[in-house]
C-alpha cells in the first residue's frame, strides 16, 4: 500500500526516537525519583575546538560546544519532539515547498560578558545562511539541494542571493521554498547551518567571526562562552538573561583537558568530584573494584544514531604516517584499495567482537556493534526495517557472499574467514604486477591505550585470517597533534595520510536515509576528502564506482510520493555501499557502562543532529543515579515518546505551535501507526532487557 509522505513522522517517530509532550502529571513523577540537584557539569575532554563558526564547521570538537550557544529554529525536547525555539510556530504550505515560521519577539542577542546586543530576527536567518555559503561551509550539502535556487547560487549560475528561496518577510517572519518537499525539514533546523547570525555583529568582526575567542560571535541561546584555553579548560556560564532561563538548570558547564593517557583517572576524578560520570571499562583491572564499590549504580546508555567506520584512503597522496619503506609498496597499497574483493577480504576478516572487547570487555563487546551505515532501524518500511531491506538487496546481488545474512546492530554479520581468504585469493588474481604483502598503514593516537589496543586488535585480525604473507597492518603512532591533522582535522585530500582509519564517525543531521548516504556522493559528499578525493581528482573517483552509486542516491531521493518506494530504493543504495566495502561500519556511539551523576532522559534527546550536544534541560545530581532511578525515568521516558512530534511535517497548511497536543497528533495518526507502534515497543523492551544485563 501507498503511503504519502504525510506519514513520514510516524515512520521516524514510531520505529525509532520520537516522542509526544510530557504531560504535567508525569512530568512531576520523574521530578519525584530525581536526588538534589547541583548547578553544574564537569567532564573531560581531549581535542580541542577549531572554529566557533557555528553556520561552518560540521565537526562534532566544535559543534558539540556552539550548539549551546546559538538557538536556531526549533530544537529538541527531553522526549525527542522537535519543539519551538527562537520560532514560536511554522506553517506548511498545500504543495509541501513552502515553510514558514513566526519568530519569537524577544529573544535577544548577548556578547560574551553578558550585554544585551539586539534582538534576533528573521534577518539573522538570511543572513546566517549567506555568510555559510561564502565560507563554503562544510555543513552545506545539507541545505544545498534543498532550498530553491541555493545549489544554483553555489555554483554561480544566480548571483543575487536574494533569488535563493529563504525570505525575511518582516522582522518575526521567515520562509523557506524548497526545490521540493521535505517532510523531514524541520528536522535540518537544528543544525548550524541554518542558524542566525547578527549582520550589524558579522560586519564589525570580518573574517574574525567564529575565531576562537569568546568574544569572536554573539549568543542568544543558554549559555555564554567565559573561557577557551587550547589544552586545558573551556567553560560555559548560564546566560542569565535568556529567553527559555527557567528550563536551564545549569549554570556551569566545565571541561577540563586529560591526554587520555591514564583510563584510570576518570574513575579518580569522579571519586575526586572533578566530572559529573565516569566510563565504567570492563578491561581494566580495576573494573572488580569499581563493580563492588558501585553495586546497583552501574547504568549502560542506549545505542545511538550515529555509526564509526573503518575507511580506506583510496587516493592516499601523502606519506609521511607510514611504516613502508618504498614507493613501490605505496603504490601497491593503493592498488589494492581500488580493488572490490580486497576491500571485501578487509570486511570479512574484521573480528568485530574480538575489536569490541578492547573497549567493552569480553560479556558486553556486543553490544554496540553495527553493520551498516545507516542504522538498520533508522526507517521502517511496510513489512521490513531498513537493515532487512539492505540484506534483501545484498542477497540479490551476491547470494554467494549474502545469503542469510542478518545486519542488525548487536552481532557481526560479516565475520567469515572462510569468505575473506576466498576473497584475498580473487583479490591476488585480479592485481596484476603487485608485490606481497600489501601494507596498510593505520594511525593511532599513541597517548590513548585502548587506541593502541584497537590497531593491535585489527593486526592481529587481518593478519591471521589474510596471511600475513598477505596483507600487513603497520600501526603508526602518532603525537596529538599530528594525528589530528592527518586524519580528523584534515580538509583537503592532500592532507589526508593514512590507508586505512578507524576514527572516522558519521552523525545523522536529519531523519532520512539520504543524511547518511549523500557523504560518498562523488561531487560534493562531505567524506570524499576522508576516502582521498578532491573535487578536481575525478578520474581516480571513477575507479571507485562512487558514480554508479550516486544514481543509486539520485532514483532514491526522486521518489517524493511513497514511503516504501524511497525507503527501499535507498535500501538499495546501501546495499551497494555496504557491498563496495569502501567504509566498513564497526560500532555506534553508546552502550557504554557508567556511573553518572546525570539525571537519567533529563537533557535533550535526537537520533538525528545535535540535540543531544545541548546542555539545555538537562539536570546533574549530587549523588549517582541508582539503576532503579535509570528504570524508573526510562519507563516515563518510554511512555511519552509514542505518537508523532512537533516536527510537524504534513503538507497541506499545517501548523505547529506550542498548544499543538498528543490528542490532536494521535486523531490524525495513530490509526495507520498502530503497528509500527507495537513493533517499536518490541525493540524497546529488547533495549531495556541489554540494560539490565549490562547494569547487573
Amino acid at each position: 500500500m501507498k503511503k504519502s509522505l504525510r506519514k513520514v513522522v510516524v515512520s521516524f517517530v514510531t520505529a525509532l526516537t520520537l516522542g509526544s509532550a510530557v504531560s504535567p502529571l508525569l512530568a512531576s513523577a520523574q521530578d519525584e525519583i530525581v536526588g538534589d540537584l547541583v548547578p553544574e557539569y564537569k567532564a573531560t575532554y581531549l581535542g580541542d575546538p577549531t572554529s566557533l563558526d557555528y553556520t561552518f564547521s560540521m565537526r562534532d570538537s566544535n559543534t558539540s560546544h556552539t550548539v549551546n550557544f546559538i538557538d536556531g529554529l526549533y530544537e529538541n525536547d527531553q522526549f525527542g519532539n522537535y519543539i519551538p525555539s527562537v520560532a514560536e510556530s511554522h506553517e506548511v504550505s498545500e504543495d509541501g515547498l513552502v515553510y514558514t515560521y513566526k519568530i519569537r519577539p524577544g529573544v535577544m542577542w548577548f556578547d560574551n560578558n553578558g550585554n544585551e546586543v539586539a534582538e534576533t530576527t528573521a534577518h539573522d536567518f538570511v543572513t546566517g545562511l549567506k555568510h555559510a555559503v561564502e565560507v563554503q561551509s562544510e555543513m552545506l550539502p545539507i541545505v544545498q539541494s534543498s532550498i530553491k535556487g541555493l545549489n544554483d547560487y553555489v555554483n554561480g549560475k544566480i548571483t543575487d542571493f536574494a533569488e535563493v528561496g529563504v525570505k525575511a518577510i518582516d522582522d518575526y517572519t521567515l520562509e523557506y521554498t524548497l526545490e521540493e518537499p521535505e517532510p523531514y525539514f524541520n528536522s535540518k533546523t537544528t543544525y548550524g547551518i541554518l542558524y542566525p547570525i547578527n549582520q550589524e555583529f558579522l560586519d564589525s568582526v570580518g573574517d574574525d567571526f567564529g575565531s576562537l575567542t569568546p568574544d569572536s560571535i554573539l549568543y542568544n541561546g543558554a549559555f555564554l562562552l567565559s573561557n577557551l584555553t587550547a589544552k586545558s579548560e573551556i567553560e560555559y556560564t548560564k546566560n542569565e538573561n535568556y529567553w527559555d532561563a527557567d528550563n536551564v538548570f545549569l549554570d556551569t558547564v566545565q571541561f577540563t583537558y586529560n591526554d587520555g593517557s591514564d583510563p584510570e583517572v576518570f574513575y579518580r576524578l569522579y571519586k575526586d568530584g572533578a566530572v559529573s560520570f565516569f566510563t565504567v571499562n570492563p578491561t581494566l583491572p580495576i573494573y572488580d573494584d569499581v563493580k563492588a564499590e558501585f553495586d546497583g549504580y552501574i547504568t549502560q546508555q542506549q545505542r545511538q544514531g550515529s555509526s564509526f567506520l573503518l575507511q580506506f584512503n583510496l587516493n592516499r597522496l601523502k606519506h609521511e604516517a607510514t611504516g613502508k619503506t618504498t614507493e613501490k609498496q605505496h603504490e601497491d597499497t593503493h592498488q589494492a584499495l581500488l580493488n572490490k574483493a580486497f576491500r571485501q577480504a578487509i570486511m570479512f576478516a574484521f573480528d568485530k567482537h574480538t575489536y569490541m572487547t578492547q573497549k567493552f570487555g569480553e560479556e558486553f563487546a556486543d553490544t554496540d556493534i553495527r553493520n551498516l551505515l545507516v542504522a538498520p532501524e533508522f526507517v521502517m518500511l511496510e513489512e521490513e526495517s531498513f537493515g532487512e531491506a539492505v540484506a534483501r538487496h545484498l542477497e540479490e546481488m551476491n547470494p554467494e557472499l549474502y545469503e542469510g545474512i542478518n545486519l542488525e546492530d548487536g552481532q557481526d554479520a560479516f565475520f567469515n574467514p572462510e569468505k575473506a581468504q576466498k576473497l584475498i585469493e580473487q583479490a591476488k588474481s585480479e592485481l596484476e604486477g603487485v608485490d606481497y604483502p600489501i601494507q596498510l598503514d593505520i594511525p593511532v593516537l599513541e597517548t590513548v591505550p585502548v587506541a593502541v589496543n584497537f590497531a593491535k586488535s585489527l593486526k592481529a585480525s587481518f593478519e591471521e585470517v589474510l596471511g600475513s604473507e598477505n596483507v600487513v597492518v603497520n600501526p603508526v603512532l602518532l603525537n596529538q597533534d599530528t594525528y589530528l591533522n592527518a586524519t580528523f582535522n584534515a580538509t583537503v585530500a592532500a592532507e589526508v595520510d593514512y590507508d586505512m582509519t578507524n576514527e572516522s564517525g558519521w552523525i545523522p543531521d536529519y531523519l532520512d536515509p539520504s543524511t547518511f548516504l549523500d557523504i560518498y556522493l562523488p561531487t560534493n559528499g562531505t567524506f570524499l576528502v576522508p576516502i582521498g578525493f578532491d573535487p578536481i581528482l575525478k578520474e581516480a573517483r571513477e575507479a571507485s564506482g562512487l558514480y554508479e552509486y550516486a544514481e543509486l542516491v539520485k532514483a532514491a531521493d526522486a521518489i517524493n510520493d511513497d514511503l516504501d518506494a524511497r525507503y527501499d530504493a535507498y535500501a538499495k543504495a546501501q546495499a551497494w555501499l555496504t557491498d563496495s566495502a569502501i567504509a566498513i561500519p564497526f560500532n555506534t556511539l553508546g552502550s557504554h557502562l557508567r556511573v553518572t551523576n546525570i539525571v537519567p532522559f533529563s537533557g535533550p534527546y535526537s537520533f538525528a543532529g545535535t540535540g543531544q550536544r545541548r546542555f539545555k534541560f538537562l539536570k546533574v545530581q549530587s549523588e549517582p543515579v541508582s539503576y532503579e532511578q535509570w528504570q524508573a525515568a526510562y519507563d516515563n521516558w518510554s511512555a511519552n515518546k509514542l505518537d508523532g512530534s512537533s516536527v510537524s511535517s504534513e503538507v497541506g497548511g499545517s501548523k505547529t505551535d506550542e498548544s499543538a497536543s498528543k490528542e490532536e497528533t494521535e486523531e490524525e495518526m495513530m490509526d495507520e501507526s498502530a503497528e509500527e507502534t507495537e513493533e517499536t515497543e518490541e525493540m524497546k523492551d529488547e533495549s531495556a532487557e541489554e540494560t539490565e544485563e549490562a547494569a547487573e
